[in-house]
């Protein structure tokens, strides 16, 4: 971002930050709030160009510095993770990763399908399962996925399993009956567990822009959303979304999916990202 290289920084400078901002999906709100903060320290501090960068920088990890939402007490096995997104998002394969993290971490992971709505979901939560060597719980296709929950967890309680990971389904565009079926499988499984889902997890295409801000609005008001993973964030993603969302909504992001590798998912870094985004 070579805005700042300039000797002073006028008018035409707040101007195009604000186009580099709203280019890279930051979104209208959230870049006008960020360039008035950014200007209120620049005059009252006298900054020059170098150092404007830097405030730049410090107000974008304000915003995405969010409280986590879920209090990290002692949790009787299994902690219950319910994972949330749109069909095409990449939540499978971050289901997966998850999953392998958390046997990196010397964890038991036990999957559920509940997306039960479409055969080739359930054949693909199989698939990375086997991919990363955990065991699935899997009804046939159309069955009610508050039962494969409910079976999901009566296995890893009975087994002593330390996680169960949810897979659900993501099918946006009948918006009313997905969001329906999703908070009845959050009621199952606080029937359950009374602190049940431990965490709500929403996966995001990162390369999805403005619409994602919609997504997780939708998602955070039907189930309650707790924290965020960032799927695809490779070079073709900008990757601003995340600085509307955590404005907006005020929900965390947790992981960044970074590559195809069971690997590639590691934990968010504000600073690290703001780096990158502002380089």
């Amino acid at each position: 971002m070579g805005l700042f290289d300039r000797a002073s920084i006028g008018r035409e400078v707040w101007d195009e930050l604000e186009e580099v901002l709203i280019s890279a999906d930051v979104g209208m709100s959230t870049a006008e709030k960020l360039i008035n903060a950014v200007k209120k320290r620049a005059a009252e501090e006298k900054l020059d160009g170098s150092k404007v960068r830097a405030v730049l920088q410090d107000e974008m990890v304000k915003i995405l510095d969010v409280p986590a939402r879920t209090a990290n007490v002692n949790i009787t096995p299994p902690r219950v993770y319910l994972v949330v997104g749109v069909n095409g998002s990449g939540k499978t394969t971050s289901i997966a990763k998850l999953a392998y993290k958390m046997k990196k971490d010397g964890k038991s992971v036990l999957l559920a399908a509940a997306d039960t709505f479409r055969a080739a979901a359930i054949d693909q939560l199989k698939k990375q399962a086997e991919r990363v060597g955990v065991d699935v719980v899997a009804h046939q296709p159309g069955a009610d996925p508050g039962a494969v929950v409910y079976d999901a967890y009566q296995a890893a309680k009975s087994r002593g399993v330390d996680n169960l990971i949810i897979d659900t389904a993501g099918r946006l565009h009948t918006k009313f009956n997905l969001m329906e079926e999703l908070k009845k499988v959050r009621r199952v499984a606080t029937k359950l567990d009374a602190a049940a889902p431990h965490e709500v997890l929403l996966v995001l295409d990162a390369t999805t822009g403005q619409n994602g801000l919609s997504q997780a609005r939708y998602f955070t008001e039907a189930v309650g959303v707790t924290g965020i993973i960032i799927a695809k964030l490779d070079g073709t993603a900008k990757g601003g979304i995340v600085l509307a969302i955590c404005d907006e909504l005020k929900v965390p992001i947790q992981l960044i999916g970074v590559g195809e590798g069971l690997d590639d998912m590691v934990t968010f870094d504000a600073r690290a990202f703001v780096e990158a985004l502002c380089s």
